[in-house]
């Protein structure tokens, strides 16, 4: 019904409702999931990811969209991002996997020598309404990509989902910067009132210096954080709440 009476006004005079009356909602729930390689079995650990782990996660019903590691990489950190149909689709998905005998024999084989991940993080979150079509992305090849994560002040994260839904993804595309997924946490999500995680891609760490110069100075950024702080009685970041980290994707992610 909402849909049929957007498309009826985008038809009469409000053609910026018609992106809206089509979009179709994002209700899948998605997984960023961040591993730490034990000492030196990094290479190990893509292997497993490269031979196994990824195909037999899909054919456990769970959506690989990209793998990434860091440019600078001290700590041996491997990140991705899967997609679900929901949390119980996502726990029975799992249990399968960890059943599977392929998956058994790949873990026992890869951990022949001792255990290859030393920590495992897991994240669920949920798109926002302005986020791009979530999926595999093919760019240039050798693109670099910025996830960048936002804790928002108190009572301001939906003052910053403004700002980017009327604002900054636009401008952001204005300056030669590729848009790629946007999201908050998940409803139960420890501090799911003040994150904003999201992933970017550039050409190069270089040309994503000279976009994001650019952006800062635009008057169009300039007016609207102005309006938008004003709004939200102040900064609608925490105090160091803006974190960035450049990554590039693994020869098997399906997001280059």
């Amino acid at each position: 019904m909402l849909a049929r009476i957007l498309a009826t006004l985008a038809a009469i005079g409000f053609p910026s409702l018609a992106a809206a009356a089509d979009k179709p909602q994002e209700t899948r729930l998605f997984e960023l999931r961040i591993y730490t390689a034990t000492k030196g079995k990094l290479d190990d650990l893509h292997a497993r990811f490269r031979d196994h782990t990824v195909k037999l996660f899909e054919k456990h019903g769970m959506t690989n969209i990209g793998y990434w590691v860091p440019l600078d990489n001290p700590e041996e950190k491997l990140y991705y991002l899967l997609a679900h149909k929901d949390k119980a689709s996502r726990d029975a998905s799992f249990k399968a996997f960890s059943g599977d005998p392929e998956w058994k024999a790949a873990a026992a084989a890869s951990e022949k020598n001792g255990k290859i991940t030393s920590n495992i993080e897991a994240h669920f979150l949920t798109a926002t309404d302005y986020s791009p079509p979530i999926g595999p992305n093919v760019g240039k090849e050798g693109r670099v990509f910025e996830m960048r994560t936002y804790t928002a002040t108190k009572g301001n994260l939906g003052n910053l989902n403004d700002r980017f839904r009327n604002h900054t993804v636009k401008l952001f595309e204005k300056h030669g910067i590729t848009n790629l997924w946007y999201t908050t946490l998940a409803k139960g999500e420890k501090n799911d009132d003040l994150m904003l995680i999201y992933m970017l891609a550039h050409k190069s760490e270089a040309d994503a210096k000279k976009s994001f110069d650019t952006f800062r100075m635009d008057p169009d950024w300039i007016s609207a954080r102005k309006a938008s702080e004003e709004k939200g009685g102040g900064s609608l970041t925490a105090q160091d709440g803006v974190k960035s980290l450049f990554m590039k994707a693994t020869d098997y992610s399906p997001t280059k």
